[in-house]
């Protein structure tokens, strides 16, 4: 951690303190850069820079769950609509909230890839049925998780820096293949899928990032990253891998009409899958929580964590209103708050309200749609490494010369590679359960818990030694006072 920061954070302050007793001024003065505004040009054009980044993941699943329930391709575009239209309204929740609901961080909202199997095997082939289906069982398990967040929120004891540090890792690590099938083309269907000009042009991307980081100053090089899209995108024309085809088809005003598909569904099946998978993404949540905390040099306390969970969990019960799916938070922003140092929650909402605008005209998201995925996916390797880069650090502050816990995140690291390294290994095991299994994030994160719990709780006394185990829970996110009222 770097020294003592100049503005306030409540995680310095003594359990005792009260908040309201910090003079106005002086509170003003000291204000988190995680609460700060920025210039509006500033605002708006780091806000865009989440958006390019997130973009993809966004529309991918609508993309996927439309023709396998048997919608046509504009059907499957209106879809592609309101899961922008809810992605920011979810991700307006997450940072700006209102009363306890919002972790009021730098995060991004948006369509979890969790759901997508589940849902496909819901709704396959059964049409406007199954997407209604889809939304009846989302709708209560947003609901489910919106009661449970006061409870598991409490987890966060159980996430010192071995448990957080591998997790954080396993968060950029588990995301890098996606930056790779993207370098690739991202369908693997397609001809050129893998091809030298796809990876080429990955390859120029990335180096385009990487020379703007170390030749730009200010302001340029935080926005590096929108700055390489852009100028990828335009070496990609002439290339001959940019469709404007999105662009001649778009329709200038849509509004996602609520329930566009019928009336919710509720079928028990249906709502028991779609709750695991709820849990699978509050469990990813968490730990995104508190990696983005550490970055921002904001720990994220159990209230925190609360508010963040009740957000997610409350979009999602929303989303299907809208025609939008379960959200839950997007790692690869968190790369890109750590790459740019950018920590405003404001700017992430701007982000959220472009989100909005875009599902709200289908014309102005297809000009983001121009980003060839090749050139996302060289940017994609930056952002993602660089969460990866975070978790490694925290590690680093884990004393792992101390008890088991290097044997806690080899063991851990090791089954959260697994769906990564062998997309196949759980191929015998019950659909339900690969919901957790095939997501390494979610597994690596059980094991890393429940190994800590064994190795440095369970009936073992606490190490004198300030530098072993005492130390690091000290350092933990539990540890930290009590985040002042939002």
């Amino acid at each position: 951690m770097a020294a003592t920061p100049r503005f306030h954070n409540d995680a310095d302050a003594t359990p005792d303190a009260d908040p309201h007793l910090i003079p106005e001024s002086a509170s003003a003065d000291r204000k988190h850069p995680v609460d700060e505004t920025l210039p509006p040009l500033k605002m708006f054009t780091s806000g865009l820079q989440h958006v390019a980044a997130m973009y993809a993941g966004v529309v991918a699943p609508p993309m996927i769950l439309g023709p396998a329930v048997g919608l046509t391709a504009k059907e499957t575009a209106f879809l592609m609509g309101a899961s922008l239209f809810t992605a920011g309204l979810a991700t307006l929740l997450q940072t700006l909230g209102f009363w306890r609901i919002g972790a009021r961080l730098p995060f991004v909202n948006g369509v979890s890839f969790a759901g997508v199997t589940p849902m496909v095997a819901i709704g396959k082939d059964r049409g406007h049925d199954g997407i209604a289906v889809i939304f009846g069982a989302i709708i209560v398990a947003g609901l489910l998780g919106f009661l449970l967040a006061p409870y598991f929120c409490k987890l966060v004891r159980f996430f010192p820096p071995v448990v957080t540090g591998t997790v954080i890792t396993l968060i950029g690590v588990s995301l890098l293949p996606v930056a790779f099938r993207w370098s690739q083309g991202g369908n693997a269907m397609a001809d050129d899928y893998g091809s030298m000009t796809n990876i080429t042009m990955a390859a120029v991307t990335l180096v385009i990032v990487l020379a703007l980081r170390k030749l730009l100053r200010g302001f340029l090089q935080q926005i590096a990253i929108l700055l390489g899209l852009v100028i990828g995108t335009l070496i990609a024309i002439p290339v001959g891998i940019t469709d404007f085809g999105a662009i001649k088809d778009a329709e200038l005003i849509g509004f996602p009409t609520p329930f566009h598909f019928g009336a919710p569904q509720f079928e028990i099946a249906a709502i028991v899958s779609m709750c695991i998978v709820m849990l699978v993404c509050m469990t990813e949540s968490t730990a995104d929580m508190l990696a983005l905390g550490k970055i921002v040099d904001r720990p994220a306390d159990e209230r925190t964590i609360e508010g963040g969970l009740r957000a997610d969990t409350l979009g999602s019960a929303i989303s299907p209103l809208f025609n939008g799916f379960m959200c839950s938070a997007f790692a690869q922003n968190i790369g890109l708050v750590a790459m740019t140092k950018v920590r405003s929650r404001f700017v992430v909402a701007a982000g959220g309200g472009i989100l909005i605008v875009l599902g709200l005209v289908p014309v102005a998201a297809s000009v983001i749609a121009l980003v060839p995925l090749p050139v996302l996916g060289g940017a994609g390797i930056v952002l993602f490494g660089s969460v990866a880069a975070s978790g490694i650090q925290t590690l680093a502050t884990a004393a792992l010369e101390k008890g088991e816990n290097a044997l806690i995140v080899a063991a851990a690291v090791g089954v959260g590679l697994i769906p990564i390294a062998a997309p196949d290994f759980y191929h015998a095991f019950p659909k339900d359960l690969l919901v957790v299994l095939d997501s390494g994030i979610s597994t690596g994160c059980v094991v890393a818990i429940v190994l800590n719990l064994v190795f440095n709780h369970l009936g073992r006394k606490p190490d004198p030694d300030p530098s072993g185990q005492e130390r690091e829970q000290e350092r933990s996110p539990a540890a930290a006072a009590p985040a002042a009222a939002h």
